[in-house]
């Protein structure tokens, strides 16, 4: 009987904190032994000479077989979407579960599991998001869904349906901090969009290019540093996700210098896609439609820029699948609707590691361990799932990307996602991920997915850990 169930052999690994030639040998799904030349038998032998094995990365902000209030259609489910992640090197995903208005949390929850049971090829965990944060929801459910495994919870700052006002927000943020859960805040000003949103109307102004002049860097500028106001007030550390513009990096390098524990994160569509995608011939530009919009090339180069001086620790792919000709997706109210009413987001899960990689690592803007940090282990330690996932190390899950330096133009109709677009195709990148692997078991064989389905499990979450600043203490608050 061989020792273990796989070897990859030969294989550069790069972790977040070394790089170094090893033989990566696995037994029961998880990685049991690291060493120059491993002298076992195996069940199966992979050879990954010159290549670069990396963990899995963990996609820690997409959307997944979310329902929605305005009747569009999220076009991946849990197996379409975990499918498209495994052909592009993510192994773990964590969507959210949304509590919708008056509903409860553990029903959203419980939902959820609901989708996603028997249907994943990935390892998946749930965020929540919190949009009805009633005195039981704070008192009792929130307090049991983190203990439950259930750590991290988004907050929105905007959109009608689902934003909290500063008072909630720091009813929910004064039980993340004695719970020891994480915030996630989606950053705009709701009220200034809205003017602005209502001026470009009355003057005509709704092409889909306008949604970039309905949320200009002020917006997201005035709203972050709100959050970090109210973060501070409670000591409370808190992420503030999808960052696109220079004015809330700068907002965000100021809250960090000051020792305050507020953590970023951005995502592909503001380093490859510009406000001029948004503009677009004809109704093309609301395949680019997000929020917060892509900006100028000026402001990409500084959102690149924070990823490679530190004032990003998460790289997510906000992966929010809507089709583009479906009268449920992007042409909900038609092709010439105003940008207000077309569904937000772009698909992304596929494509986000490739494109880091190769116009990151291989163009020399980061390292290798920038990448794995950026995509995989940060998250892991960010959201209680480390060192399980994120890392190559004896007693972590065998989670491992072969990576394939070659040529490769992004094609809608080579993905594996459920969308009949990609915002990036067409674009010429340098690597793919050859082969991956989910606790041993080859989900993506660099030319197939693995048989949908039944594979991946529901990983509970524990605490994140981040380290509190020497000297940083304000009174705690709780909510009455």
């Amino acid at each position: 009987m061989a020792e273990l169930d796989l070897i990859v052999r030969n294989a550069r690994v790069a972790t977040a904190g070394d790089e170094f030639e090893a033989d990566i040998g696995v037994k029961d799904g998880v990685v049991a032994h690291l060493a120059r030349r491993l002298e076992a038998e195996a069940g199966r032998e992979i050879d990954a000479r010159g290549r670069v094995v990396t963990p899995g990365g963990i996609d820690g902000h997409c959307h997944i077989d979310q329902p929605t209030t305005d009747g569009s259609v999220c076009a991946d489910d849990f197996a379409s979407a975990t499918r498209s992640a495994a052909c592009g090197g993510t192994t773990t995903v964590i969507p959210f579960a949304l509590q919708m208005k008056g509903m409860t949390l553990r029903e959203a929850v419980d939902d959820y599991h609901r989708r996603a049971e028997g249907n994943a090829l990935v390892d998946y965990a749930f965020h929540l998001i919190i949009t009805d944060p009633s005195e039981q929801v704070l008192g009792q459910e929130l307090p049991a869904l983190i203990r439950d495994g259930y750590t991290s919870f988004k907050v929105y700052m905007t959109y009608d349906d689902m934003k909290l006002d500063d008072r909630q927000i720091l009813d929910v943020l004064s039980v993340a901090r004695r719970e020891q859960g994480l915030v996630m805040i989606h950053a705009e000003n709701s009220e200034a969009l809205a003017w602005l949103t209502r001026k470009l109307e009355l003057a005509g102004r709704t092409a889909p290019r306008e949604h970039a002049t309905s949320r200009p860097g002020p917006v997201e500028r005035e709203a972050t540093h709100r959050a970090i106001t109210l973060a501070e007030l409670t000591d409370t550390p808190i992420l503030i996700v999808h960052v696109s513009s220079r004015e809330a990096i700068e907002q965000i390098r100021w809250a960090q210098g000051r020792g305050l524990r507020v953590y970023a994160e951005t995502c592909p569509q503001y380093l490859f896609l510009t406000e001029d995608d948004l503009a677009r011939d004809g109704f093309e530009g609301a395949k680019c439609i997000c929020s917060p919009p892509p900006r100028d090339a000026a402001n990409q180069q500084v959102v690149w820029d924070g990823l490679i001086n530190g004032a990003f620790q998460v790289f997510s792919s906000d992966h929010a699948p809507t089709r583009f000709d479906d009268a449920q997706g992007k042409k909900l109210h038609g092709a010439d609707a105003s940008f207000r009413y077309v569904p937000n987001g772009v698909p992304g899960l596929e494509t986000r590691l490739a494109l880091l990689y190769s116009r990151g690592v291989l163009e020399g803007r980061l390292s290798r361990q920038q990448f794995v940090a950026l995509t995989a282990s940060n998250v892991a330690r960010m959201y209680g799932l480390f060192p399980r996932k994120g890392t190559i190390a004896v007693g972590s899950d065998a989670d491992l990307v072969v990576w394939d330096e070659k040529e490769v133009v992004i094609r809608n109709d080579a993905l594996h996602h459920d969308v009949d677009y990609t915002p990036y195709e067409g674009m010429a990148l340098k690597a793919w991920p050859g082969l991956t692997l989910c606790r041993g078991h080859v989900v993506w064989d660099g030319e197939a997915p693995a048989p949908a389905g039944g594979w991946g499990r529901f990983l509970a979450c524990a605490p994140p850990a981040p380290a509190r600043p020497a000297g940083r203490h304000v009174t705690d608050f709780h909510p009455a």
